[in-house]
């Protein structure tokens, strides 16, 4: 019997990519995203459930995790994908886009895992692939709500496979670098507030270094083969890198002390 993957955020980027990928390589894809009418990647097929599902709606979520079961019989995995950056001067974010980022980012992954956990431990089964970033290893600056969402996910990650191993399940992180999709477009929400004149220095060279950090960005298909490795590994392997930008990073985050690794930074952005 195929396998089934449940994806969330895969109208592009990532999420399109893995759901292309599962599909060739013979597994049941439910693709799930806040707006069906605005993806151009995927197309219903025997073997491709597309349906909305928007992580901030948890009816959706139960819908979604339903219609999945209900036409495939069972999910193995499930792919917490959706998500987005929000960057800038943190005095210039309102409350309101604050908690939209963190329910986003982590409330809704903790949202649509804990919709699909009562079917995993019926199962005594089931694979739980949470996309990180190395933004949760190590931050930009002004990056402080996504990094915040960041380095969430990997607490919650690290501290859920205790859990879930209890019945046979597994956690997975992945933590891409640079990734050639629209995160530096429509998946970025970029906050300045003009008037607060002593943060303009660093936001004019925040933004004018960031496109170089996507030079060589790799394409969303590196992610998604690293993604289908994790799926069938059948190892306990908890992290895997994507890029060779994130292994690198990573690396260095992990050698570096604070006041090092930071002044790097510092010296990329000219700050």
């Amino acid at each position: 019997m195929n396998k089934t993957i449940l994806i969330t955020g895969a109208s592009s980027g990532i999420g399109a990519a893995t759901a292309k990928l599962f599909q060739a390589k013979g597994w049941n894809v439910i693709a799930t995203m806040r707006q069906q009418e605005k993806q151009t990647e995927l197309n219903a097929t025997d073997n491709l459930l597309l349906t909305r599902l928007d992580v901030l709606d948890l009816e959706s979520i139960q819908n979604a995790v339903n219609e999945g079961i209900k036409k495939f019989g069972k999910i193995d995995v499930l792919v917490n994908n959706a998500g987005y950056g929000a960057f800038g001067i943190l005095e210039s974010f309102t409350r309101d886009q604050i908690i939209r980022q963190f329910n986003t980012n982590v409330i809704g992954l903790v949202d649509v895992t804990k919709a699909l956990l009562p079917h995993f431990r019926a199962n005594k089964s089931g694979v739980i692939i949470n996309i990180s970033s190395i933004g949760g290893k190590m931050t930009f600056p002004l990056g402080t709500l996504y990094h915040g969402t960041k380095f969430a996910v990997e607490g919650i990650s690290e501290s859920l496979s205790y859990e879930v191993e209890e019945f046979g399940g597994k956690v997975k992180i992945i933590e891409p670098g640079a990734i050639a999709t629209d995160f530096a477009g429509r998946s970025l929400d970029f906050s300045n507030d003009e008037s607060l004149t002593e943060y303009q220095s660093i936001a004019g060279k925040v933004l004018a270094g960031m496109p170089a950090f996507f030079e060589h960005a790799s394409p969303a298909s590196v992610v998604a083969d690293v993604i289908y490795e994790a799926a069938t590994d059948g190892t306990t392997k908890l992290r895997y890198t994507a890029g060779e930008d994130a292994r690198e990073t990573i690396a260095n985050r992990l050698q570096a002390d604070d006041a090092s690794f930071m002044g790097t930074i510092r010296t990329q952005f000219g700050l």
